[in-house]
């Protein structure tokens, strides 16, 4: 579905959807269109983009086309979702230890729903890192 998604091919794309868009959450999926856990991302990504057109964008950068960003970043998972509020990095405690993004692939639509508008509700309030509404810390069971 990673086809369906705006794509951003270049480092400038990506650094002028993060600074134009003023009243939403800008949403980026890192990693491969081949990889089969991006696949899965995009396609509760695709999913969701209708419903939250009011308060995110969501864009695709596949790090083949697009590696300036991989050590600014630390983009070293086959898939990361980053989010950002007027040119500022939105960090998420999801209870994993790292603050800065997401790095698997949602399952649920309403649980990408309900963390995208945490975000934009912290955003707006001036908020820098927002808490969210699931603890993911329990994500692997053993």
């Amino acid at each position: 579905m990673s086809y369906m998604l705006p794509h951003l091919t270049n480092g400038w794309q990506v650094d002028q959807a993060i600074l134009s868009e003023e009243d939403r959450v800008v949403v980026i999926r890192f990693g491969h269109d081949w990889d089969p856990t991006c696949m899965l991302q995009d396609e509760i990504l695709y999913s969701i983009a209708e419903k939250i057109k009011n308060f995110a964008v969501i864009y695709v950068v596949d790090l083949t086309e697009v590696p300036d960003f991989c050590q600014m970043y630390e983009l070293y998972d086959p898939c990361t979702v980053m989010f950002f509020f007027r040119n500022k990095h939105m960090m998420v405690d999801l209870g994993t230890g790292n603050n800065n993004k997401v790095t698997w692939a949602f399952e649920d639509k309403q649980d990408m729903i309900d963390l995208i508008e945490v975000v934009y509700r912290g955003a707006k309030k001036g908020r820098g890192l927002v808490i969210s509404p699931r603890d993911w810390s329990t994500k692997l069971k053993y």
